[in-house]
């Protein structure tokens, strides 16, 4: 039965008018038998949210890559909702709803319980563009897309065929306009329209093309991995902080290292990331470079397919290490001492870096800090290794240690005396640091006074640093 709160709702609020242009196709409807959608991989929150929406009277479906791991079998992790109510009338319906963006107006909905908040993201049916005027710039790029529509033209508006099908919970229905399911049998990735004018409204559909393709594993259809070479440029006009955020969701999405290919493959790492083009356009020279990275997106893809959380700080400063480390080498090479020929390199490999995509600051000074802690791991004796490893961020920075000395550059034995260490007792951590006193003979600072302490709480598995 509808409220008394949302039938004054309905009167003050008219539904969304919809544009001129309508589609005229009418979907494939699917049902639960064939498409065999799990209803416990669902999320409660999205189902409420389409159920309120539709006890409002209006249209409301899952939609998009929810839908798309949910026929595959996966749990999603995020859910989206379309419906043709308007941003300002979802709004309404939900105690804990906001706004946001101004290029693509969306509604999020944030639901509150035992574990971390989620938030289920309601946009509203789009119109098609294609005299939209000043909505779309010369190059094709939409600048605003808040002009609403039906679900048809909708549809129409989204990327890949596998993520425009729409999931209606209350009857169990997947609405499929343009094949997304035969697609998805033939394990195809293939964009709806024309490829072409798809990439210039939106270059970052490039991008997305890659990343979906590592994921599923489904091949690109030949016609929607053909302009990509060519449009690749257009990159470069998409503000900084959606092209990092993009990346970064493909080096976090469970399957980096057959997405990096996928960039080189379709030439699109050129600019991108400096780093990966030393990495990827590198010979038998860097074969050191390309192990440590691989290693390293190997570890965070593992973390990510096993559902545990990956510090983005972390990532980066992995794959900008062999940048690092080798101008770190030419510094020492030019007569600078080693820590400031350190931090100078960090500077620099930074500044290359920021020439292609903007790292954002907060993961800078993760970087930094991992970075500077490495000449610290070789001082063992002394008062050295305590005060390292009350350092808030010494486990992320352990877990680079160790990954140097599994590809040779750093000796085995100092991950293995830092891991002993780590779980010693304090006559333990005495004995070790007077074997390390004997090894190296040139004890760093004076001896440790001999102090009963807690084992360390850094001993546990760290927020993210692959391990």
């Amino acid at each position: 039965m509808i409220t008394k709160f949302i039938k004054r709702i309905l009167r003050r609020d008219p539904m969304v008018k919809h544009s001129q242009t309508h589609d005229s196709s009418a979907p494939k409807r699917i049902q639960k038998k064939s498409h065999r959608i799990d209803p416990h991989l669902l999320s409660k929150n999205a189902v409420k949210v389409t159920h309120t929406l539709q006890q409002a009277g209006y249209e409301a479906f899952i939609v998009g890559g929810a839908v798309r791991d949910l026929v595959l079998g996966i749990e999603p992790k995020d859910f989206d909702v379309a419906t043709n109510a308007t941003p300002e009338q979802v709004q309404r319906l939900f105690r804990k709803a906001r706004l946001i963006g101004r290029r693509f107006q969306i509604v999020h909905v944030t639901f509150f319980g035992k574990g971390h908040p989620e938030i289920i993201e309601v946009s509203t049916f789009r119109a098609l563009l294609d005299n939209a005027g000043d909505h779309v710039a010369e190059s094709g790029r939409i600048l605003r897309d808040n002009v609403w529509g039906s679900q048809g033209e909708d549809a129409a508006r989204r990327d890949f065929t596998i993520n425009a099908m729409y999931y209606d919970p209350s009857t169990e229905t997947v609405l499929d306009y343009h094949g997304g399911m035969a697609d998805m049998q033939k394990k195809t990735l293939r964009m709806i329209g024309d490829p072409a004018k798809r990439y210039r409204e939106d270059p970052i559909r490039m991008l997305r093309a890659i990343r979906f393709a590592a994921k599923t594993g489904f091949a690109l259809d030949p016609n929607t991995r053909s302009p990509i070479a060519k449009l690749g440029t257009l990159l470069h006009d998409v503000p900084s902080a959606r092209l990092f955020d993009e990346i970064l969701k493909l080096l976090m999405s469970g399957y980096s290292w057959a997405a990096i290919q996928g960039l080189r493959d379709a030439g699109l790492h050129h600019g991108l990331l400096p780093l990966l083009d030393h990495i990827l356009d590198s010979g038998a020279d860097s074969k050191g470079a390309n192990d440590f990275v691989k290693l390293a997106l190997a570890n965070t893809d593992q973390r990510i397919q096993s559902g545990k959380s990956v510090s983005a700080g972390f990532l980066f400063a992995t794959l900008l290490w062999p940048d690092l480390l080798k101008n770190w080498k030419a510094n020492i090479a030019k007569g600078m001492s080693n820590i400031p020929a350190l931090h100078d390199a960090m500077d620099d490999t930074i500044a290359t870096q920021s020439e292609g995509m903007t790292i954002q600051r907060r993961f800078e000074s993760d970087m930094r800090e991992i970075w500077s802690m490495q000449p610290r791991f070789e001082k063992r004796v002394g008062r050295y290794p305590y005060r390292l490893i009350e350092s808030p961020r010494f486990r992320a920075g352990y877990d680079f240690m160790l990954l140097r000395c599994a590809t040779g550059e750093q000796h085995p034995a100092l991950g293995e005396w830092w891991t002993s260490f780590i779980a010693a007792d304090p006559d333990g951590q005495d004995a070790l640091m007077l074997s390390a006193k004997n090894e190296t003979g040139n004890p760093a600072g004076s001896p440790a006074k001999r102090r009963r302490r807690r084992k360390p709480k850094s001993a546990a598995p760290s927020e993210g640093a692959p391990s």
